[in-house]
């Protein structure tokens, strides 16, 4: 397996996680998008667009939770387009820390294990996303690399991605450049002047994302740093929730630049 990571960037572990811990996660992310008051913020999150980008409600959610719908959500005069449960793109980005449901479901001794085995020799979660992908409308994520957005010198970002539900290509499963993360990073996603701005930091093309991750429910699915990987929007009638939590290395740097800040919260490990 760690072959494998280290010649392909990624790595799918099957039935890491029972049904029945999938369930209660996706029973706890409904439980706090009821609760949640869609007329007190509604930020929109997408890849394409960018609102997010100097947006500070998602700007100061590292240390939060935090709610962001999808661009189809509303109408022209503001309104949802149907039930807010069914329009919400994710939750972000310290469900890990803050909830204890997410707590439990992230703060492993078993995770712990396999970031220290694939070189991340003090794992750190970073940030974590509920993501609904919802059926007909889930927004593309466009190709990227994770590095972009969460940049450690040396870099050490991975991605913890977790299938709740049944992932595949007709509902929107990731799409991964096999081997791709030897490459450069393309961008780096960061402050200048007090505004966020994307640096381009080589322009080589990303090269083909041409292998689907098809994975069952319960499915944990480790991300280089540098890996380009995306995934289609979900025009489907099913939907693709799953959980994803980043990890870095506590030994790297984290520079003040990066979007991601934690004033109020300090970075834990997974035990």
């Amino acid at each position: 397996m760690k072959s494998f990571w280290k010649d392909n960037g990624y790595l799918v572990i099957e039935d890491f996680y029972s049904k029945e811990d999938c369930d209660n996660l996706k029973k706890r992310a409904q439980y706090l998008t009821g609760n949640f008051d869609q007329k007190s913020y509604q930020s929109i999150f997408d890849t394409n667009k960018e609102y997010h980008a100097n947006d500070n409600y998602f700007l100061e959610s590292g240390d939060k939770i935090r709610f962001f719908f999808e661009d189809k959500a509303f109408d022209e005069n503001g309104n949802l387009t149907n039930d807010k449960e069914l329009v919400i793109n994710k939750i972000g980005h310290a469900l890990h820390d803050l909830d204890n449901e997410f707590f439990n479901f992230s703060h492993r001794k078993d995770l712990d294990n396999i970031a220290k085995s694939i070189g991340v020799l003090c794992p750190l979660l970073l940030q974590s996303m509920y993501i609904f992908k919802q059926p007909r409308i889930g927004g593309e994520v466009v190709c990227h690399q994770d590095s972009t957005f969460l940049y450690t010198k040396p870099e050490t970002a991975v991605g913890f991605w977790v299938a709740l539900e049944d992932a595949n290509i007709d509902n929107g499963c990731l799409w991964v450049a096999s081997r791709a993360h030897k490459g450069p990073l393309r961008k780096l996603f960061t402050k200048k002047n007090n505004k966020m701005t994307m640096i381009s930091l080589n322009d080589t093309p990303f090269e083909k994302t041409d292998t689907p991750v098809e994975v069952k429910k319960g499915t944990l699915v480790l991300l280089h740093g540098r890996l380009p990987h995306y995934s289609c929007e979900n025009k489907s009638n099913k939907s693709r929730h799953a959980y994803t939590f980043h990890v870095i290395d506590g030994n790297a740097d984290y520079p003040k630049e990066n979007w991601l800040q934690r004033p109020n919260l300090p970075l834990r490990g997974f035990i």
